[in-house]
């Protein structure tokens, strides 16, 4: 059995189901398949330091 996640884009919410509770209709949400040659990869770690660093600046 194959799951997916849908977004619902008018409340921002993610569920199950292809017709969000607002009686909106989903999108499906897939994450990018994995590659080790990974272009933006020095971007994503830069990001994340930085954010790193803001959250445990005293």
């Amino acid at each position: 059995m194959k799951t997916e996640i849908f977004y619902c884009e008018k409340c921002k919410e993610y569920t199950l189901k292809e017709v969000h509770s607002c009686g909106e209709k989903t999108i499906p949400k897939i994450p990018p398949k994995y590659s080790p040659v990974d272009k933006y990869s020095k971007y994503r770690l830069k990001y994340k330091k930085e954010e790193w660093y803001e959250k445990f600046k005293k």
